[in-house]
């Protein structure tokens, strides 16, 4: 398949997908607290998008083959889940750390993205895992521009996490988006400078790197769609979908309640 490039028209629908995905997760942020259970903050994010925005959760039985349906608007995923977690009633509980990814569907266009959350007093190391990851979304997003390549964001990514004593995920990445969920380019979050296809202006694809505490090999649990690490390590993740532009690269999934590009990259 070959990567499609956006008009200035349709990275204007993109844009306003990718906003109305990001307030979503503005929206359910102060819920996000101890005692609460995934499934309740699937209903909220669900509601919001449903009633409120008047957008299509994409999630929501997204069936690629192989897979059954997936049963909710949100994948949220706790602790040593690196993804695809699907929502469940067991309480959050200070300590915890999960990651809520989804994307809307608005006028036939989509936005995606995902943050993570950390509850009550939760360890250095899951700290440390959390911010290094964001960290590393960051260092991607620098490195998308015109006349570099795709391998340049994987090698900033991995050379960043690694860098940090964490390891990177290799079995699921970044991908194209627009008009369908997932379209090229594939967009690892490792790899070599110079490498993979040349980033052009009119691309609009996600950045999503996944860090584990402990090694990188991961399994699907029971559920068939759930991603775990297979030491139960702890995993994180952030997600921005991004357009490249003349010069640099713009962030499509900003809003009010992004958190912004650390001040320690």
């Amino acid at each position: 398949m070959k990567i499609i490039l956006k008009t200035p028209a349709e990275i204007e629908k993109i844009r306003v997908a990718c906003k109305l995905a990001a307030e979503v997760l503005d929206h359910v942020t102060p819920y996000v607290k101890v005692g609460v259970t995934t499934i309740e903050l699937d209903r909220i994010c669900h509601d919001y998008m449903a009633n409120v925005q008047k957008t299509i959760p994409a999630s929501l039985n997204y069936a690629p083959v192989g897979h059954a349906p997936y049963p909710n608007a949100t994948c949220i995923s706790v602790n040593h889940q690196v993804c695809h977690g699907i929502p469940n009633d067991r309480p959050l509980k200070s300590g915890d750390i999960l990651n809520i990814d989804l994307a809307v569907i608005k006028d036939g266009w989509y936005g995606d993205t995902s943050r993570m959350f950390m509850i009550g007093n939760v360890s250095v190391v899951a700290e440390r895992l959390c911010d290094t990851a964001l960290e590393c979304l960051w260092l991607g997003i620098d490195a998308a521009k015109p006349g570099n390549t795709l391998g340049d964001i994987g090698h900033a990514i991995q050379k960043h996490a690694e860098s940090r004593g964490f390891s990177i995920v290799k079995e699921f990445c970044g991908h194209g988006i627009g008009a369908n969920y997932h379209e090229m380019p594939q967009v690892l979050h490792y790899g070599q400078p110079a490498s993979g296809a040349l980033l052009k202006p009119g691309m609009v694809f996600t950045i999503e790197p996944m860090l584990n505490a402990g090694k990188p090999y991961i399994k699907e649990l029971n559920d068939g769609w759930t991603i775990g690490t297979k030491d139960r390590s702890l995993s994180a993740q952030w997600e921005h979908t991004i357009t490249i532009t003349e010069t640099g690269n713009e962030v499509l999934t900003i809003s009010a309640g992004s958190l912004p590009k650390p001040s320690t990259i």
